[in-house]
C-alpha cells in the first residue's frame, strides 16, 4: 500500500524518528499529568468531590490553550525550536515533581493549581514547537504522510500514558504524587531524546535582513490577526455555521463529562478505586466512539454532505441523550459515551473540512486559532454550568434534558440554513 511504503520512508529518516520521539514520549506525559490531575481531584480519599473542583480542574487543564495558545508562534518564530523542546520538556519535568510534592504536603488547593496551571501553560509551547518543525526533517513531498503520521502517534501515545497512570493508580493505593512523578519521569526522557536533534536543525531560519517584530509588536499583531480572521469568517456562511454548531456541541459534551465523572465517583463506586475503573472503561468506551467516527465519517459525509453529517450527528444525540441517560445507569451511560464519541468526533472531522475548503489560505492560521479558543472555552464553560446544575451524586435530569435540548437546536439550526456543497466532504 502506497501509505505503508511511505510510512516506511518516514521512518528511515533519523531526525523524523527522534522528532517523532520526543512527540511520543511528550504527548504520553501530557496524558499521566492529566489523569494525575483529574483522579487528584475527583477520586483522592481525603477530599470531598464537587461539580465545581471538576470544573476549577478542567479549566486548569484547557484555558492555557485557549489563552496561550494564538501568542505561542510568537515566540516560536524567534526562538531555536529545538531549545523549546528541551528546555519546555526539562521545565515541566521540575514543575511536576514541584506537583508531586504539593500533593504530599496537601497544600491548599490554590497552590496545586497553580503548579499546574504552569505545567500545561508550557505544554502549548512544546505542542506547537513540534507543529512547526515537522518541515525540517521531512521533504515537501513527505510532509502530508507526516502531518498524518505524528498527531496521530502523539494522541495514541496521550492515550497510552492515561492508561499507564490509571493503572498505576490502581495497583497503589494514595499514589497520585507516584503517578505525577511517572509523568516528570517521561516529561525528562523527551527532554534528553531532543538533545539527539542538532541546536538548529529545527529553525526558525532567519534571513539576513528581514526584520522581526519585537515580543510586543508580535502579540499586537496576533490579535489584530484573530480580529481579521473572525471578520473573514462572517463573511463565509458555511464556515461560520459549522463553527457553531461544533462549539456547540462541544460544550454539550462538557457537561456531560461532568455529569459522568460525578457518577463514577459517587452513584456507582463504593471506593474510589471501583469509581476510577469505572471511569477508565467510560474513556476507553468514548475513544473508542471517536475512532468509530474516523471510520464512517469519509463516506456518511460523503453522501449527506458535510452540513448534513453535523445534523446527523447533533440529531442522533439529541435523541439518545434522554433515551440512554436518564437512566444513570453504568450500561446506558457508556452506551451514551460511545455515541457522543462518534457525535462529536464526526461532527469535528467534519467542521474540519468545512474550514479547510471554505476559508481563504491567507486567513486559515487565524480562523484555526478561533476554532481552538471557541474549543476549549465552550468546554470550560459547559463545566461551569454543570458545577452550577449537578447535584453532589451528578445525578440531574434537568441538565440531561438541557443538553438534549440544544443539541436539537444545533440540529434544527444546521437545517435551517442548509447544506455545505458535497466536494467539501472529507475523503478517506
Amino acid at each position: 500500500m502506497p501509505v505503508v511504503r511511505d510510512l516506511r520512508v518516514l521512518l528511515r529518516l533519523r531526525d523524523f524518528r527522534n522528532l517523532l520521539a520526543v512527540r511520543l514520549l511528550s504527548q504520553a506525559a501530557d496524558g499521566v499529568y492529566q489523569v494525575a490531575l483529574a483522579t487528584y481531584v475527583v477520586f483522592s480519599p481525603e477530599k470531598q468531590t464537587s461539580p465545581a473542583a471538576i470544573a476549577s480542574a478542567m479549566a486548569v487543564l484547557l484555558l492555557p490553550y485557549s489563552a496561550i495558545g494564538p501568542f505561542a508562534g510568537v515566540l516560536l518564530d524567534r526562538w531555536r525550536r529545538r531549545q523549546v523542546l528541551l528546555f519546555g520538556n526539562l521545565l515541566r519535568a521540575f514543575l511536576a515533581c514541584t506537583t508531586a510534592i504539593l500533593i504530599v504536603a496537601h497544600v491548599p488547593d490554590w497552590l496545586f493549581y497553580a503548579s499546574a496551571l504552569s505545567v500545561t501553560a508550557v505544554n502549548r509551547f512544546v505542542l506547537a514547537g513540534l507543529a512547526a518543525s515537522l518541515p525540517r526533517v521531512v521533504a515537501p513531498a513527505q510532509l502530508v504522510t507526516a502531518n498524518a503520521l505524528s498527531p496521530t502517534a502523539g494522541t495514541l501515545a496521550a492515550v497510552a500514558g492515561g492508561g499507564m497512570a490509571f493503572l498505576l493508580r490502581l495497583l497503589a493505593s494514595d499514589s497520585n504524587a507516584l503517578v505525577v512523578l511517572l509523568g516528570a519521569a517521561l516529561y525528562l526522557a523527551a527532554a534528553l531524546v531532543s538533545l539527539r536533534l542538532a541546536a538548529g536543525l529545527l529553525g526558525p531560519a532567519h534571513p539576513p535582513g528581514v526584520l522581526h517584530p519585537s515580543v510586543a509588536e508580535g502579540a499586537a499583531l496576533t490579535v489584530r490577526g484573530m480580529a481579521e480572521g473572525l471578520r473573514h469568517l462572517a463573511g463565509r456562511r458555511e464556515a461560520a455555521q459549522a463553527l457553531t454548531a461544533m462549539t456547540l456541541m462541544r460544550f454539550c459534551y462538557g457537561a456531560l463529562t461532568v455529569t459522568l465523572l460525578m457518577l463514577c465517583r459517587y452513584s456507582w463506586s463504593d471506593t474510589e478505586s471501583e469509581g476510577l475503573a469505572l471511569l477508565g472503561m467510560a474513556v476507553a468506551v468514548s475513544g473508542a466512539g471517536f475512532f468509530a467516527a474516523a471510520v464512517v465519517t469519509p463516506g456518511l459525509a460523503g453522501r449527506l454532505g458535510t452540513h448534513g453529517w453535523i445534523t446527523v450527528c447533533s440529531a442522533s444525540a439529541a435523541v439518545l441523550v434522554p433515551a440512554l441517560g436518564l437512566f444513570f445507569l453504568p450500561g446506558p451511560m457508556l452506551a451514551a459515551a460511545f455515541v457522543l464519541g462518534l457525535a462529536t468526533q464526526g461532527a469535528k472531522i467534519a467542521t474540519d473540512t468545512v474550514l479547510q475548503s471554505r476559508v481563504d489560505d491567507d486567513f486559515r492560521g487565524r480562523v484555526f486559532s478561533v476554532y481552538d479558543v471557541l474549543f476549549n472555552i465552550a468546554f470550560v464553560g459547559a463545566a461551569g454550568v454543570a458545577a452550577l446544575m449537578l447535584p453532589a451524586d451528578g445525578q440531574s435530569a434537568a441538565l440531561v434534558v438541557g443538553v438534549a435540548v440544544l443539541y436539537a437546536l444545533t440540529a434544527a439550526y444546521m437545517l435551517r440554513r442548509g447544506d455545505v456543497p458535497r466536494e467539501t466532504s472529507p475523503r478517506g
